[in-house]
C-alpha cells in the first residue's frame, strides 16, 4: 500500500539495491536451515534405524509448521510492520537451528524442527508483500525473481553445508555449520533492509480494513488465486519428493554413489539461481502464464530424464528440473501479491505459501512410501504426474489474465 507520493523504489536506486540484497540474505537464512536436513537424510535413516520416510519427517516436520503458520505471521505483520515481523521469525527459528543438532533423539529432533518451522513461517509469509509494497510496479516482476533467487542460494549453501560437513565430521556439526551461516545472513539483511515506506499499519489506514477471515475470503473466491495456489502445492511437492529421494536412489546400485559425492548434487541449484531472475524478467516482457507453462513442462522434462539409468542423464534431468521450478516459482509467487488488492495482499502471499508447503510436507513424506513400494522409478512418475496437473490447472485457472506482469 502507497502513501503520499511514494510509487515505489526503482532499479538504480540505492534503496531498490539494498531491499533486494537484504532480501536476498533473508532467504539466504531461512531457507539454509529449512532445507538443511535434506541432504544428511540417509545419514539420519542410519543413526535413528529409520525407514527413509520417517527419516524425510526432519524436512517435513519444519514446511508443515511453516505451512500452518504464514497465515498468523501475515496478521502479524499486518499490524507491527513486515520487517520487524520477518526479524522476529528469523531469530527464533535460528535459535531452534542451533538447538537441533544437539538433540538426543529423533523425536527431540523433530520437535524443535517443528519449532524452527513456526519461525521460519514469517518470511515467506510476508516478503514478497513487502517487495510488492516498496518496489515500483513495473519492476515487482523481476525483483520478486531476485528475491526467489536468494532461496535458491540458501537452499544449496544449506545442503551443501551440511551435506559436506556431515561427511567428514557427522551430521550434528554439520548442522551447527548451517545456523552459523543462518546467523550470519540473519544479521546482514537488519543490516540493509531500508525503511518501508510503503506500509501502512491496519488501524491507521483511512478506509476500514476487513477482518482476517474477510481478507482471506476474498482471495479464496478469486479462481486466479486458486489457480496460484495450485502451483505451489503441487510443483513444490514434486520439487521437495526429487530431491528427498533422489539422494537414496543414487546410493544404491546401478549407481551406488558415495554420500558424499551425492551431496554435491545440490549444486544443480545454481541453475534456480540463473533462473528465477530470468524468469521475472521474461514474465515481464511476455506474460506470466506463458513463462510459468514452458517452465513446467522444464520441469517435467527434467523428471523424466531421472529415470535413464545412466548418471550424465540424470544429471541432466536434475538441472532441466530444478532451472524449470524455480523459474515457475518466481512466477507464481510473485503473481499472487501482484493481481491482489492492497489490503489483502500479505492474505494473497501467505496463502500461497501455505499451499507451497503443505505441498512439500504432503508430497515430501507420501512419495517416501511410493519409494519403498515401486523405487525411482515410481517416484519419478508420481513426479511427473504432479507437474502435469499443476500445468492443467494454470492452463485453466489463469487463462484471461493480463498479458504481461503488473
Amino acid at each position: 500500500m502507497t502513501t503520499g507520493a511514494f510509487t515505489g523504489h526503482l532499479p538504480g536506486d540505492r534503496a531498490y539495491r539494498r531491499l533486494l540484497v537484504g532480501l536476498f540474505f533473508a532467504g539466504v537464512a531461512t531457507f539454509a536451515q529449512l532445507y538443511a536436513p535434506q541432504a544428511v537424510l540417509p545419514f539420519l535413516s542410519i543413526e535413528f534405524s529409520v525407514a527413509p520416510a520417517t527419516a524425510a519427517l526432519a524436512v517435513s516436520a519444519s514446511t508443515l509448521a511453516l505451512a500452518v503458520t504464514v497465515i498468523p505471521w501475515s496478521a502479524v505483520a499486518d499490524r507491527i510492520g513486515r520487517v520487524p515481523a520477518m526479524a522476529i521469525g528469523m531469530v527464533a527459528a535460528t535459535v531452534c537451528s542451533l538447538l537441533a543438532p544437539f538433540s538426543p533423539d529423533l523425536t527431540t529432533l523433530l520437535v524443535l524442527r517443528l519449532l524452527e518451522g513456526v519461525g521460519l513461517g514469517a518470511v515467506p509469509a510476508v516478503a514478497l508483500a513487502y517487495l510488492n509494497e516498496e518496489i515500483d510496479a513495473g519492476h515487482a516482476a523481476a525483483a520478486a525473481g531476485s528475491y526467489i533467487a536468494g532461496t535458491t542460494v540458501g537452499g544449496l549453501v544449506g545442503r551443501l553445508v551440511s551435506g559436506i560437513v556431515a561427511d567428514l565430521a557427522g551430521w550434528r556439526p554439520g548442522g551447527v555449520a548451517v545456523a552459523a551461516v543462518c546467523v550470519a545472513s540473519a544479521v546482514l539483511f537488519l543490516m540493509l533492509v531500508p525503511r518501508a515506506r510503503g506500509f501502512v499499519p491496519l488501524h491507521r489506514r483511512a478506509e476500514p480494513v476487513g477482518s482476517l477471515l474477510h481478507r482471506l475470503a476474498v482471495n479464496l473466491r478469486s479462481r486466479r488465486q486458486l489457480a496460484l495456489y495450485a502451483q505451489g502445492f503441487l510443483l513444490m511437492g514434486a520439487f521437495v519428493a526429487l530431491y528427498n529421494y533422489l539422494g537414496f536412489a543414487l546410493v544404491q546400485p546401478p549407481f551406488s554413489i558415495p554420500l558424499a559425492v551425492v551431496s554435491l548434487l545440490f549444486l544443480a541449484y545454481l541453475a534456480g539461481t540463473v533462473a528465477s531472475p530470468l524468469a521475472g524478467t521474461l514474465a515481464a516482457r511476455h506474460g506470466r502464464l506463458r513463462v510459468l507453462l514452458v517452465a513446467s513442462a522444464a520441469m517435467a522434462a527434467g523428471a523424466a530424464l531421472t529415470l535413464v539409468p545412466t548418471i550424465v542423464v540424470v544429471l541432466v534431468g536434475l538441472v532441466l528440473f530444478t532451472a524449470g521450478f524455480f523459474a515457475a516459482h518466481a512466477v507464481a509467487s510473485g503473481w499472487a501479491p501482484a493481481v491482489s488488492s492492497p489490503d489483502t495482499r500479505a492474505q494473497a502471499s501467505a496463502l500461497y505459501y501455505l499451499g507451497y508447503y503443505a505441498g512439500s510436507s504432503l508430497f515430501g513424506w507420501m512419495l517416501g512410501l511410493v519409494f519403498a513400494g515401486a523405487g525411482w522409478v515410481g517416484v519419478g512418475v508420481a513426479v511427473v504426474v504432479l507437474v502435469v496437473l499443476a500445468m492443467a490447472c494454470a492452463a485453466f485457472g489463469l487463462r484471461g489474465s493480463p498479458a504481461v506482469a503488473r
